[in-house]
């Protein structure tokens, strides 16, 4: 098992801007698409979006902010 890499947020966010992410919130969803934006405070802007639940995907969801205080996690790559 690999052990968890704990970085800066803000440089690690703007690091990944317009490549592929998967966005994991609090409550169980998963979304993959590209980072298109972040702001001071975090929220963050996909395109291309995916919703899964699950393994499963539920969806295409196109354009979607995500505000900051639902992320659980934010991972380069999909």
């Amino acid at each position: 098992m690999s052990a968890l890499q704990i970085v800066n947020p803000k440089p690690y966010l703007n690091s990944l801007l317009g490549q592929d992410v998967t966005v994991k919130l609090k409550w169980g969803l998963t979304y993959k698409g590209t980072l298109a934006s972040t702001d001071a405070y975090m929220n963050l802007q996909l395109t291309e979006a995916k919703e899964f639940v699950g393994k499963d995907q539920a969806g295409n969801v196109g354009e979607i902010l995500i505000r900051c205080n639902n992320v659980l996690y934010v991972k380069g790559g999909i």
